[in-house]
């Protein structure tokens, strides 16, 4: 059967093999030629880049570590001085842990932030990549983040400026405006307070406006002692320094109290009583300790000297006299004189005269 001639195939349509053969070898003596030209700067460049990635973690590594050294030996400074006498005082182990904690746990993140943000922004340029507009990518993103999460941003910003300056921590008895209490715990982004009744309170470090400790410094106990008006001022004061001084001696009143007991004189002056205030600076928290303490021992004091206080028994001489019998008997009544005019009035109204009467 006879095929068509446009069916046959061309001579010129049938592949060389020669010439495909010669097409490889160039192929293949170019690509070796490059690679022969290049591989020194391929070389050069991934050692490169091998080199920043070691001393990256190299680095990283050295100061996650130093700083995890600096925070456990400021623990086991914290730890020394709270088995020491007034180690409480001094020093709340608790607080000193949480707080170079959260200081070492912001360090870290930072030191590794700025460690591999560095080593990645060399490994692009050493890679060719331009940076510019990368880098001015990143900030508008961190603007619209920041922007976005500012409440979240001033939360951890004002965490990490008041653990640095140390405002308050675990055990302190604060008041934050919004809540006051006992810190239980002190994070970057929330502060938890006990309050009065046992209830938990979680406060945003990014509201609280303005903070007062309780727990730092110094305290002052004040008691207010009500006598009556015709005692002695200078032996109530004599009494109550004698009071004060056996105080200062026994333990633990003796480290509690940071000052001497004083009488600050009169407070209040009325006809049935005058108040003489007593002060005494103590020890942060234990001022309520002391000035039970204190109103204990001067209510004995003033019982055994006979000094009259207000709301006591009162004294034998003070008793008032017995109530006159008369007082118990009613007033005579108006009533009881039928001729009075009370009476009268109270009387029937008899019927007029003439008028008929009605019977059965």
């Amino acid at each position: 059967m006879p095929w068509h001639a446009a069916l046959l195939p061309l001579a010129a349509d049938t592949p060389d093999p020669a010439a495909s053969v010669k097409e490889a070898h160039e192929s293949v003596t170019n690509a070796a030629s490059f690679i022969e030209e290049n591989w020194a700067g391929w070389l050069y460049l991934g050692l490169k880049i091998l080199l920043i990635l070691v001393i990256a973690a190299a680095l990283r590594s050295l100061v996650r570590k130093s700083l995890t050294k600096l925070i456990m030996r400021m623990n086991r400074g914290a730890e020394a001085v709270e088995g020491m006498a007034l180690g409480g005082l001094l020093v709340n182990a608790e607080r000193r842990r949480q707080r170079s904690e959260a200081i070492g746990s912001v360090l870290r993140s930072v030191a590794s932030f700025l460690i591999l943000g560095t080593a990645g922004l060399m490994v692009l340029g050493a890679l060719g990549i331009n940076l510019g507009p990368l880098l001015a990518s990143a900030g508008v993103a961190g603007v619209a983040i920041g922007f976005g999460a500012r409440n979240l941003v001033t939360d951890f910003l004002s965490g990490v400026f008041m653990i640095l300056e140390d405002q308050y921590g675990v055990g302190d008895k604060i008041d934050a405006g919004v809540a006051s209490g006992e810190v239980v715990e002190v994070g970057l982004r929330v502060t938890k307070l006990r309050g009065d009744n046992g209830e938990i309170w979680y406060v945003r470090n990014g509201e609280i406006k303005r903070i007062g400790n309780l727990s730092q410094g110094w305290a002052t106990a004040g008691v207010d002692v009500q006598v009556k008006p015709s005692e002695s001022l200078t032996r109530i004061r004599e009494v109550v320094k004698h009071v004060a001084e056996g105080l200062a001696k026994e333990s633990p009143w003796d480290e509690r109290l940071w000052g001497p007991v004083e009488v600050l004189g009169l407070d209040e002056v009325l006809l049935a009583s005058m108040t003489v205030k007593v002060s005494a600076k103590t020890m942060p928290g234990q001022q309520f300790s002391v000035e039970r303490e204190l109103r204990w021992r001067i209510k004995e004091a003033f019982d055994e000297a006979g000094i009259r206080i207000i709301g006591g028994l009162p004294a034998a001489d003070d008793e008032e006299e017995a109530a006159d019998p008369s007082a118990a008997v009613a007033a005579p009544s108006a009533l009881a004189n039928p001729a009075s005019p009370q009476s009268l009035a109270t009387a029937p109204i008899p019927p007029p005269s003439g008028s008929p009467r009605i019977t059965k």
